[in-house]
């Protein structure tokens, strides 16, 4: 395939896959979480990817009540912002990120601030200045919600955005949310996002915009990317 050449007015980046590989400490706490509750591991982590922890939790668990799926969730979430062992950068991470910090982006992740914290700074990994979290929304991705949030945080409309995922609810929420995707990683593969990347490495950022002297004729605004297979 050859390179895809892509342009936006934002960019929406989930966190955890997309930008920083969490798989060890996610698939330890809730593969400890699964056998305590008599659940088959491999059932959760085929569904949770992307997902805010009580909706996972509902979803393997539909006889609980809500209630309790958010205290569990809380405990689980504690217990994952506690253990950063692991975490990394996806590679690229750092170039992308440097790339584009004069271009409109922002983070919308399923984590709460605490966790995205936590291991944003163990992949050490700038943080946006915009970012949506789990209580910034009422409903966890594949909700559009997040996605929605975010582009109106940046003042773009949804169809200017461009979303980096990995996951199928975070794919199916950008899609949702009338937004193209550039699916990054191995589980983005087979979800037929808009363009695909391996790692960020395959990202390139041809041009974004930035502050102009006086005098100068305005930028269109747009980002360029190209994705190369």
């Amino acid at each position: 395939m050859s390179p895809l050449t892509l342009t936006a007015r934002a960019l929406l980046l989930d966190m955890d896959g997309t930008l920083l590989d969490s798989d060890a400490v996610v698939e330890r706490v809730w593969r400890s979480w699964a056998e305590a509750r008599d659940v088959d591991p491999a059932r959760v982590f085929a569904i949770m990817h992307g997902r805010q922890a009580y909706a996972t939790m509902a979803e393997l668990l539909p006889e609980r009540p809500m209630a309790e799926h958010r205290a569990d969730a809380a405990r689980l979430l504690a217990r994952e912002t506690a253990d950063t062992e692991g975490v990394v950068p996806i590679p690229g991470a750092q170039d992308f990120l440097a790339a584009i910090a004069a271009a409109p982006h922002a983070l919308v992740t399923s984590a709460d601030t605490a966790l995205s914290d936590a291991r944003m700074a163990a992949a050490g990994l700038r943080m946006p200045d915009v970012r949506i979290t789990a209580e910034s929304v009422s409903a966890s991705k594949p909700d559009p919600e997040g996605f929605l949030k975010g582009a109106a945080e940046l003042g773009v409309d949804p169809a200017d955005c461009l979303v980096f995922e990995d996951s199928a609810a975070g794919i199916a929420a950008a899609r949702a949310a009338g937004m193209r995707v550039i699916g990054v990683g191995p589980r983005a593969a087979a979800l037929a996002p808009t363009a695909y990347a391996a790692t960020l490495e395959q990202v390139r950022v041809e041009a974004a915009p930035r502050a102009r002297p006086e005098g100068f004729p305005p930028a269109d605004g747009l980002i360029r990317l190209t994705v190369s297979p």
